[in-house]
């Protein structure tokens, strides 16, 4: 370690970058002159070591002296045989005190639970945004950084992530949310999620200002499940509101793609679809007097099927026969 190095007596966090939590002051070397300055910005401390040991933790704002056994001459004319090393090493972190806020975080794999109302699995992710301020920078140095020259938000973003995901799960499956009560109850999903992870950051040494959802989202296979439900759901109200049962509307709702269908098998299903309705709902409707039959336009329409090679002449002569029948 060189002279100018160790005659170092001005130290500050210049230009802190955005989301850093902790930084190792490294520039100038870990040989510090005895009085140093150490000088702290408003939002700023800082956890000074002293030969491998924390020594001070500064949190106020202002202008730190920082002793040490170190007077830069000496100490380098008597390392002179250790390459000018000395064993008076000194580390400094600077850690930001001031909040961070809006730190974004999504679920990395869905949440999932039995949704209470359709009884299958459900897989929900969630998005939002959480604010933190480091309130025990000790206890994080000592347990969590370890040395490291820098941490960032995203490093503590993998801690939380991979803490939280289960008591979120474990609360869904107790509330009973389902699918469609999720969006309605995102606030009340929010405030458990931030009282059940308040002690989560406590432990690493931060505390919890806020924690909300911005929004959720379910994966594609639920979604799928959901909607066919749904479809069923609505072809059974509208089912009512038309006047039939469910099994009618099936029927009719065959007869309506059969007839979309090209080709002489589909305007042949059409045909006797339609006829077996008509037969049906006319069984179903209570009526003082049978409805007449056009008996000679059905047989010129059943001929013409026929000429048109559109039904074979069995078919044709079992109907014509159904036909007269009714006369």
């Amino acid at each position: 370690m060189n002279l100018k190095n160790q005659m170092r007596s001005v130290i500050q966090w210049e230009n802190p970058r955005d989301f850093q939590l902790f930084y190792k002051f490294t520039d100038r070397g870990d040989e510090l002159k005895n009085a140093s300055k150490l000088i702290l910005q408003p939002g700023q401390g800082c956890i000074f070591t002293y030969e491998g040991k924390v020594e001070g933790v500064f949190e106020e704002e202002g202008i730190h002296d920082l002793k040490t056994s170190n007077k830069p001459f000496w100490t380098t004319i008597k390392k002179f045989m250790n390459a000018f090393e000395s064993e008076h090493k000194t580390g400094i972190w600077f850690y930001r005190r001031s909040d961070m806020l809006n730190i974004r975080w999504g679920t990395r794999i869905p949440i999932t639970y039995n949704d209470p109302v359709y009884g299958f699995p459900v897989n929900l992710r969630g998005f939002g945004n959480y604010s933190i301020r480091i309130t025990e920078p000790k206890n994080f140095f000592l347990n969590i950084l370890a040395g490291k020259l820098d941490y960032f938000v995203d490093e503590l973003q993998e801690v939380f992530l991979s803490r939280i995901t289960q008591p979120i799960s474990n609360y869904l499956a107790t509330a009973k949310f389902s699918y469609a009560e999720i969006d309605s109850n995102i606030e009340l999903i929010a405030k458990e999620a931030q009282s059940t992870s308040v002690q989560i950051f406590e432990d690493l040494g931060f505390k919890l200002l806020d924690f909300r959802i911005e929004g959720t989202s379910f994966d594609q296979e639920t979604n799928q499940r959901i909607g066919e439900i749904s479809n069923v759901q609505a072809d059974v109200k509208a089912a009512n509101i038309a006047g039939v049962d469910f099994a009618e509307l099936q029927k009719l709702k065959a007869m309506r793609d059969a007839a979309k269908n090209e080709g002489v098998a589909g305007a042949t299903m059409g045909m006797f679809a339609g006829m077996n309705m008509g037969n049906t709902m006319g069984q179903q409707q209570e009526q003082k007097q049978p409805e007449k039959i056009d008996v000679r336009s059905k047989l010129k329409e059943l001929k013409e099927l026929f000429e048109d090679d559109l039904i074979s002449e069995e078919e044709f002569q079992a109907k014509k026969q159904q036909l007269l029948d009714q006369m």
